[in-house]
Parts: C-alpha cells; structure tokens; sequence
C-alpha cells in the first residue's frame, strides 16, 4: 500500500520510517485488499441510506464518514478515560461552586472577571435549588500533538454533539469492513446506556420514574439527525418549545394528544442561555425558570454550564482538577492565553504567527485563525482586532494535529483528526464510552475538522 505520513506530524496508523503501527497491522492489510474507491462509495450510499446528515447553512447533507477507522490500544484508552473522568468531575464541581459560595475564585486559583466576563455565567442561578447533576454529557475536544501526546483543545458541556454520528459511524463502516476485523474491539453500545443512566439520575430526589424528554429546535437545527436518532433509541419524546407550558409549578410537554409531566429536560436546543445579554429569561428560560426555581424540573446539561467551556476558563482547568480533587491531572490542555493581561498580550502580539486566536464566544470552529497557516490580510485582521479587544479572544499553541490515512479518491492520504469522546455523569461518578467520533478534516492540510465547517467522521475502534 502507497502511503506518505507527513513529516514532523504523528500519524496514527504509521510511523515515521512508514511501518504500519502494530495496532493498524490487521486493518491496513486488509485495506490493501480492496478497492478503495468502492469501498467509499458503499461507506457514503450506506449513510445516504440510513439518513445520517447534518444540516450546514439551513441545507440537510449526508455526513461524510471516511471508511478507514481510527484505532486506540486498550493500555492507551485506560490513561485517556481516567483522565477524562477526572476532568469532568472537575468541571462539575467547577458549575456547582461558582453558582454558591465560589471558593475558588475566593483561593485566586480563577480570577474573578475571568467568571463576571464570561458568556454563559448566569446570575439568575445563584440561590436555586442545586440540580442534582450540572454536566451530564460532556464532549471533550481532544488532539494529538506532534510527540504523540494527547491534549484537550477544548471541553463542550453545554450541548455536545457527535454521539449519534459515532453509532452511524461503527453501523455504516461495520457493513463494508471484514467482520473479523471487530472480533478485538470494544462496543459502543455501552454509550446509549450511560446516556440513560444520566438522564434518570438528573431527576429530583424522590422521583424514582421520572419522565424525560427531549427539547429540540427542530428539523432547522444543525444536528436534527442526531435529536430523532437518540431519542428513538432512549424511547423518549421529542418536544418543541411551543409544546411546553409551566402549570402549578410543573413543566408540562404537549406530546400528541398526551400531557406529561416532566421531572428530566434533556435539552438540545441552540439557544443554551437562560437569560440574555440585558439580563432577561430568553424563551427558553422563560418556559424552565418557574419549574426550576420551584425544583420541580431538571435540565441536561444544566444551564450556566457555559462557565466550565469558556475559552478563557480552560486555561485554568489543570488548576481547578488540583484545587478540587487534589489531584495532578491526568490529561493537560493545550496551552491557553489571556490577552487582557498585559504581559500575556504583549506575547501573543508579538508571536501571533505562531498561534492560534479565537474569539471566546461562538462555536464549530467560525471566527478561528490558525495564523501559521492564514492569509496575510486575516493575520493583520484578527492583530487589530486583538489589539482593540483583548478581553473578547484566546490565544493557543499552535497543535500541529495528527492524520490519519483517509479515502482520497482510490488511495490514502494523511488528513488531521481529532477526537471527540463522551463522558456522562450520574451518582456523582464519571463515566466515558469506548470510543468516541473521530472528526477529520477532508482538504489537505486544514486543521479545523468541524462539521460545521464540512469536516467528516470516523468510526473510533478502543481495542480490548
């Protein structure tokens, strides 16, 4: 099999003498068996068929899944799943404290106008009934960097996508691949039970049945597939915001002719704010605010959970796993700037060619330059705009982020990847699914995977 791995970057599936790495040994040989090119297009009718998209400006299309799966040793997986484990526990108790008596900002571990200046810290939440669970899901953002260590670019706790889009992944490759190739490899159907567990644990002490269901925005939202996917498999309702209605204090859902009384929210919807920038309940805080107040209704994830994913507060998450678990982290982040110090931005200024800037707020990968690798007129750009407002960006390390050999036309090409797994908290314990949506950027050399920004998915193999 001719294949390339790029120079000064860590390939997953070869070194860089181009040895298949043991773990790829079967995969790759049987890879060199078949027509590429056809395997592909079976790969891609298959997803066409199954109706697995994702909606990219207002328009539905088949999301992109390349055939080749992205493989993980097991002694590998148990360092990333301890670590990612611990880091959410961290970030929950993170949510918890800053809504009460925000010790850790009293310990100067986070500042506090890093808190008073963040998106999604929500005033409103201070003094209400503790949610029994803030993060149930989280999807954390991880790379590989060129020395082969994974790191975490960014953690999403708010409403991560991707879980729905992994089962497609394992079903649609799963149809095309030797099956002999899975007899090593550990399921991912445990994800679907962890998710459950989530939701049930979340109600309210005293309910022991609770009734879940799931808020949705509807076809126009850009995971629709993934919405009517999990809540077919949970065997819940799918509601709009239209359906819901606060009666005694209690959250009722209109579903069909039914009125239920909800003890769960799992909320899906883009709108993730509980109030607006004047400080009013959004429409969505306006239907929860009641119910919650009254603790009555539980919403997954939590709102105000934005505080754990701003851009800015990751750079304080290796601390916060210290200050709360007394532990040294497991896993570390990809290190992170603050350009409204002032030493720090004089830093990043003079070595913004080098970085990454992105602006804190938004989402999928719009508004970020990777500076090594953009035009001139949008380094000068995103300089000025710096400049003017240091408080409204973050500066990375530039990750020179793994590839992966993917289907290019009948061959394979290296493509960088990253990986999105999932973590689910219930009971007070941490729990991460076997595998995850490897995300890969099709252009050769992008760095940005996002499906948003016409990225694909791989299948995600943790081996046994």
């Amino acid at each position: 099999m001719s294949y390339q791995p790029p120079s000064e970057v860590y390939d997953e599936a070869f070194a860089d003498d181009g040895r298949v790495r043991p773990v790829y040994a079967e995969v790759v040989g049987a890879l060199s068996r078949m027509d590429l090119a056809a395997l592909a297009e079976a790969v891609a009718g298959e997803a066409a068929e199954r109706g697995v998209c994702f909606v990219i400006d207002g328009v539905p299309e088949t999301f992109v899944l390349d055939p080749v799966p992205r493989l993980i040793a097991a002694e590998e997986w148990s360092l990333l799943e301890r670590g990612l484990a611990q880091r959410v526990r961290a970030l929950d108790h993170f949510v918890a404290d800053v809504y009460s008596d925000q010790n850790i900002v009293s310990a100067g571990v986070v500042p506090k106008r890093a808190l008073e200046s963040c998106d999604h810290f929500e005033p409103r939440l201070v003094g209400l009934p503790p949610a029994p669970v803030r993060i149930g899901v989280a999807g954390l953002d991880l790379v590989r960097g060129a020395r082969g260590r994974f790191g975490v670019l960014e953690d999403n706790v708010r409403t991560p996508s991707g879980l729905a889009y992994a089962l497609a992944a394992r079903e649609c490759v799963d149809a095309h691949l030797p099956s002999w190739l899975a007899d090593s490899r550990r399921s991912l159907d445990q994800a679907l039970d962890l998710l459950g567990r989530t939701l049930r644990s979340a109600a309210h002490q005293g309910v022991s049945d609770p009734t879940t269901v799931m808020l949705s925005d509807g076809p126009e939202n850009s995971a629709w597939y993934e919405h009517e996917r999990l809540a077919h498999l949970l065997d819940i309702p799918i509601v709009s915001l239209d359906d819901l209605s606060v009666r005694g204090g209690r959250l009722v859902a209109r579903y069909g002719r039914t009125r239920l009384r909800v003890d769960v929210l799992y909320r899906r919807t883009d709108e993730d704010r509980l109030s607006d920038e004047s400080g009013d309940l959004t429409d969505v805080g306006a239907k929860l605010y009641e119910p919650m107040e009254k603790g009555t209704v539980t919403c997954v994830n939590a709102f105000g959970t934005g505080v754990a994913d701003d851009k800015l507060i990751h750079a304080y998450v290796e601390d916060t796993i210290r200050f709360y678990l007394g532990e040294e982290p497991l896993l570390p982040s990809v290190t992170t700037y603050d350009p409204d110090v002032p030493e720090q931005r004089d830093d990043v200024l003079d070595r913004i060619d080098e970085l990454v800037i992105k602006p804190r707020t938004g989402h999928g990968g719009h508004g970020v330059v990777v500076a090594a690798h953009a035009e001139k007129d949008d380094v000068r750009a995103v300089t000025a705009a710096v400049h003017a407002d240091p408080a409204s960006f973050i500066a990375q390390e530039t990750v020179m982020i793994s590839t992966h050999p993917t289907v290019i036309g009948d061959h394979l090409e290296p493509r960088h990847i990253d990986l999105r797994p999932f973590v689910f908290l219930a009971d007070d314990e941490a729990h991460v699914a076997a595998g995850g949506l490897t995300r890969v950027a099709l252009e050769r050399g992008a760095l940005v995977v996002n499906s948003s920004q016409r990225g694909g998915g791989k299948d995600t193999w943790v081996m046994a």
